[in-house]
Parts: C-alpha cells; sequence; structure tokens
C-alpha cells in the first residue's frame, strides 16, 4: 500500500481521474517525446464520455498545445480492458507517429498499465484492517501511530499542508457566489447556508454549517479551485466538511485534527488498495462513500473511539453508501455531486455517533465492505460508471454541457 501522499493530492479540480490524471500524463508524455511537430490524443471510454464536462480536454491542451497542435480523439463507445478511463498519447512527425503511450487515470490522480501498474513503492506492511486492529490490541497503539510508523515523522508536515489547503478552499467557497461553469446554470450555495446557519441554534446549527462546509469545498472543485482530492475531486468536500466543523465546534488543536487526517487516510487507503475510488470503475460508492468512512473514522477518533469503534463508524458509513452510481448530469461534477457531497458529510457524523453509543463490536467488518463494493462496482452497468448515459444524467431536463 502506497504513502498517503498518493491519496491525498493537492492540485485543481473538478475530476482527480477525468482532470488531474491526465494532465498529469501529458506532462510525462511531453518529457518522452521531445521534438515532435504535433500531438494526437485518444480518449476512451468515461474518459471520453464525460470528458468535456470535466474539461479533460483543456486539462491536456493547456500542457501540449503550447508545444506543438494537438488533436484530440473522443471514443466514448470504446472501453479498454485495463481500465475504463484510457488514454493514448501520440507524438508525431511529417505525419509518422515517432512516439506512442498508452495510459489509464485510475483515480485519485493516479496513472497506471498494464507495464508499470504504480511506480510508487509499498510503505505499508498491513493492508487489512482487521490486521491492523489485531497490531493495535497488541501494541495499545493507534491507527495514526501505525500511519505515524509506516510514513515516518515527516508526514505530518505534508499532513499540515494538505489541512491547510482544505481551510483555504472552504474559506474561498464559503465567500465566493456565483453561476457555476458548465451551461446548466447551477448556482453556489455555500454562502446562503452558512449564513442561513447562524439563525440557528443546537443541531440545526451544526448541521447548516456541515452542509456550508461541505458545499464550499464541492464547488470550488466545481469551479476548477485549488482543493485536496479525499480520496478523490469529486468527493472532495466531505472530509474538510467534518474536519473544520469540529475544529471550530470543538476547539481541537491542529495536531489532534493531524492525526485525525492519518487516520482517515489508512482507511481511504486501504478502500483504494483493495478496491477501487474510481466512480468509473465502481461508481460513486467508491469516491461519497469512501469518502465518507474516511470522515465518519476521523470523527470518531477525534470523540475518542476506540480503534474498534472507529472501524465500526468507517465500515457504517461505506456499507450505506454500496450500490451507489456515478451519473453526473452532462458530465458535470455538479449534479448530484455537489449534494451527495453535503450529504454524506452529515452522515459520517451520524455514523461517528452510533459507533461511539456501541462497544465497537458488530457483525461485518470495514474489509468485507470494501471487498462488497468492489464486486457491487462490477456488477454495475457501465452507464452508471460516469459516462453520463443513464440513471440521473439520461433522464435530465438540463440542456446539454456547453
Amino acid at each position: 500500500m502506497k504513502s498517503l501522499r498518493e491519496l491525498y493530492k493537492i492540485g485543481n479540480g473538478p475530476s482527480s481521474s477525468h482532470t488531474m490524471g491526465p494532465q498529469k500524463a501529458a506532462r510525462l508524455f511531453l518529457e518522452r517525446a521531445s521534438g515532435a511537430s504535433s500531438f494526437r490524443v485518444t480518449l476512451y471510454g468515461s474518459l471520453a464520455a464525460t470528458g468535456r464536462g470535466h474539461m479533460t480536454d483543456r486539462a491536456i491542451l493547456d500542457v501540449l498545445e503550447p508545444v506543438a497542435p494537438t488533436e484530440i480523439i473522443w471514443k466514448p463507445d470504446v472501453f479498454l480492458p485495463f481500465h475504463p478511463n484510457g488514454m493514448l498519447f501520440e507524438a508525431l512527425s511529417e505525419g509518422e507517429v515517432k512516439e506512442q503511450w498508452t495510459i489509464y487515470s485510475v483515480g485519485g490522480g493516479a496513472l497506471a498499465n498494464e507495464e508499470t501498474k504504480r511506480v510508487t513503492s509499498d510503505i505499508y506492511p498491513l493492508t487489512a484492517i482487521t490486521e491492523i486492529l489485531e497490531l493495535c490490541e497488541t501494541d495499545g497503539c493507534s491507527f495514526w501511530e501505525y500511519v505515524e510508523r509506516c510514513e515516518g515523522p515527516e508526514i505530518w508536515d505534508y499532513l499540515r499542508e494538505v489541512w491547510h489547503v482544505m481551510c483555504e478552499a472552504i474559506d474561498r467557497g464559503l465567500n465566493n457566489e456565483g453561476v457555476l461553469p458548465g451551461g446548466i446554470g447551477v448556482r453556489r450555495k455555500a454562502a446562503t447556508y452558512y449564513v442561513k446557519a447562524k439563525g440557528y441554534t443546537g443541531s440545526l446549527n451544526s448541521r447548516g454549517n456541515i452542509y456550508a462546509y461541505a458545499l464550499a469545498t464541492s464547488e470550488e472543485n466545481a469551479s476548477g479551485g485549488r482543493i485536496v482530492t479525499a480520496p478523490t475531486c469529486g468527493s472532495s468536500g466531505v472530509l474538510p466538511a467534518v474536519l473544520f466543523h469540529l475544529y471550530k465546534a470543538h476547539d481541537f488543536r491542529e495536531v489532534r485534527i493531524l492525526r485525525a487526517l492519518a487516520t482517515a487516510g489508512l482507511f481511504g487507503n486501504i478502500a483504494k488498495e483493495k478496491a477501487s475510488i474510481s466512480g468509473a470503475e465502481v461508481g460513486c460508492q467508491g469516491e461519497v462513500g469512501v469518502a465518507c468512512a474516511m470522515a465518519a473514522a476521523a470523527a470518531c477518533q477525534l470523540f475518542g473511539g476506540t480503534p474498534g469503534q472507529i472501524e465500526y463508524a468507517a465500515e457504517m458509513a461505506l456499507e450505506h453508501h454500496l450500490g451507489l452510481t456515478c451519473d453526473p448530469v452532462c458530465g458535470l461534477v455538479q449534479v448530484p455531486c455537489i449534494e451527495r457531497n453535503a450529504v454524506a458529510a452529515a452522515r459520517a457524523l451520524d455514523a461517528n455517533v452510533y459507533a461511539i453509543y456501541s462497544d465497537g463490536n458488530h457483525r461485518v467488518s470495514y474489509d468485507r465492505v470494501v471487498e462488497v463494493m468492489k464486486e457491487t462496482g462490477h456488477d454495475i452497468p457501465s452507464l452508471y460508471k460516469e459516462t453520463a448515459e443513464g440513471g440521473l444524467a439520461k433522464n435530465s431536463h438540463l440542456s446539454p454541457w456547453k
């Protein structure tokens, strides 16, 4: 299992798999294809189906076009066997292909193909929460301490940067207003929710703030703002909303927030390693579902949950997102994505409370739910996995992306 640096990536939205990944691939291809007179990039499957709405072409052209003319070819009906998000980069000279590279954007901004899979080394010897729980029981350690053992103390500097970027995105989102880009007229709501929340007390105030913080990050992501994949761009509003709310409402010190980030990352990393966090591969259960599990684990730790209760909170949060499809309207990371982030943030806190009330014992493990998520994702038809061809996307009355 890879470092949390591979899970928490700082970059610009709206999509880790459709924007960040392709742009990274374009940069890498440019290094190996110097001297080309033109480029040709073919996008397959989900990348082609929703690429315009996710600004995939713009992300690639921003890298290649300043060097040489670039043609983008869209093949939404062609799904390569390795992963639904396939890309073929070609460098041409005098009309002949001089260099070519097939690569896949596999979620969270990561790249892989049949030869390389992942280029970074594994640093976590245990990749099942069940095994890590046994270690915690034997050694008396916490999940975040296991992360520190594997990553080294330098991980805290990186997580501190991650936390600051999360806070900055929320602050921007709470103050920005207007209509989001894409042509379907979705207005920003974070500022309105934040103001309305001030008119309430108790649980209504708390819930309103949670919604506002999640909307703030998700709307920043939808407009191409700087955010953190947690675990993806499309689900980037859930974990920051929960942590920011608890930081503000319960006065937790930053060091405890960073430890919660580490624990959340551990649960997200296991889902990424054992299943997938790519909406194009397993649907939105792998994005918002995993984000909800990460946030529930983080919240439970902050409120003093035992390792067993933390695992229960994460399991519950993911279990109740099983089967969630990814059917973005017009291929944009807006409807229903933004709203899902807000609701999942609230659900993460509910899972935390339920787990805290329990003794931590339960029937289904987090590891098993991750396995089921993978199985379910493979059973879901492709039209419900980030192709904008089924579900809400197909039946929406909204106009196409402009």
